[in-house]
C-alpha cells in the first residue's frame, strides 16, 4: 500500500488535464489532506522540547513524572499529561519499566529480543536502527539512523518531518543496495517497526531475523542510542540549526567524521571505516 505522503506527491496541481478532485478519487487521497498546511509549533513548546531532550541525554531514566518536575525547574509551567505528549513526540524512551513513551500498536505482533548474550563477532551480524527528535529554531525533524554493531559504521542515515514507515523502508533500501542484508536488524517496539508494512519489507529481503527491544528498555539498543547522544553534544548542539537544509548539512557533516575520521577506544583506536572495510 502507498503511503499517504507518497500519493500527495503524485498529485499534478497545475497543468493537468484531469481535476485535482479526480486525482484523488483515482489515489484514494481525501482533498483535505493535500490542501492541509500544519500549524507552526509555538516557541514555548519549542523551548520545552528542547529542554526535554537535553534533559533525557543527561538521564534517560526519568519519567513524565521527573521530566515535569525538572521542566518546571527551567521555569516552564506544565502538567505531567503534557510532558508524556511531548515525549511521545519526541520518541523519548524511559529506560526501565515506566508509562511507555514509544507508540506501540498493540494488535502487532512483537518481535523477541534477540541479542542478549549474543557475541558480535563479525561486521552486518547485526545493525540497530532508531529515530531520534533533532530540534531546529522554528521546528523540529527526525533523524533516523542505523548503525552496524561490530564496527560501529553508521550504514544508512535520513531526515524527515514524520515518522512514516515508508520513509523507514526507504532508509533500509538505500542501506540495504549499498551494504548488503545483515543477519539481525534490532529495533524498538515503535509503531513504525511493528507494522505489517515494515515487517513485510524485511521478510521480502531473505533470511533476516527481527529483533526488538523489551519493553521500556531503550538501553537493549544502547549502540545506537550513544550515537545519538554523540552526534547531538558533538555538532548539532553547538549551533543553531534554523531549517531542514541546515540539519542535513550538520548530520552529514558530523557522520562522515564520525564514520571516517573519528576514533573509537573500544574499536582499538580505529575509525568505524576502517573496522567495517577491512572485515568487508
Amino acid at each position: 500500500m502507498m503511503a499517504t505522503s507518497e500519493k500527495m506527491k503524485l498529485v499534478d496541481m497545475q497543468g493537468s488535464e484531469v481535476s485535482v478532485a479526480h486525482q484523488c478519487r483515482l489515489l484514494n487521497l481525501s482533498r483535505s489532506r493535500l490542501y492541509y498546511v500544519p500549524k507552526g509549533v509555538p516557541c514555548e513548546e519549542l523551548e520545552m522540547m528542547r529542554v526535554l531532550d537535553e534533559l533525557y541525554i543527561q538521564d534517560p531514566t526519568r519519567g513524565t513524572r521527573r521530566m515535569r518536575n525538572e521542566l518546571r525547574k527551567h521555569g516552564f509551567d506544565i502538567g505531567r499529561r503534557r510532558t508524556r505528549r511531548l515525549m511521545q513526540v519526541m520518541r523519548l524512551k524511559t529506560i526501565y519499566c515506566r508509562p511507555r513513551t514509544t507508540v506501540i500498536d498493540p494488535a502487532q505482533y512483537k518481535y523477541p529480543y534477540l541479542l542478549r548474550n549474543l557475541k558480535v563477532e563479525r561486521i552486518n551480524q547485526v545493525w540497530a536502527m532508531d529515530i531520534s527528535y533533532i530540534p531546529m529554531k522554528t521546528g523540529y525533524m527526525y533523524l533516523l539512523a542505523i548503525i552496524d554493531l561490530k564496527s560501529r559504521y553508521i550504514v544508512g542515515w535520513s531526515l524527515s518531518n514524520t515518522m512514516e514507515t515508508s520513509w523507514v523502508n526507504a532508509t533500509l533500501e538505500v542501506a540495504f543496495k549499498s551494504y548488503g542484508t545483515p543477519e539481525i536488524i534490532n529495533t524498538d517496539q515503535g509503531s513504525q517497526f511493528t507494522s505489517s508494512e515494515y515487517i513485510d519489507f524485511i521478510k521480502s529481503k531473505g533470511p533476516i531475523q527481527i529483533s526488538m527491544d523489551g519493553k521500556g528498555r531503550a538501553i537493549d539498543n544502547v549502540y545506537i542510542e550513544r550515537f545519538f547522544r554523540t552526534i547531538k553534544y558533538e555538532k548539532l548542539y553547538l549551533q543553531e540549526l534554523c531549517n531542514g537544509h541546515q540539519v542535513e548539512k550538520a548530520c552529514s557533516e558530523f557522520i562522515d567524521y564520525y564514520n571516517l575520521r573519528r576514533d573509537h577506544s573500544s574499536l582499538q583506536d580505529k575509525t568505524p571505516y576502517q573496522v567495517y572495510s577491512l572485515a568487508a
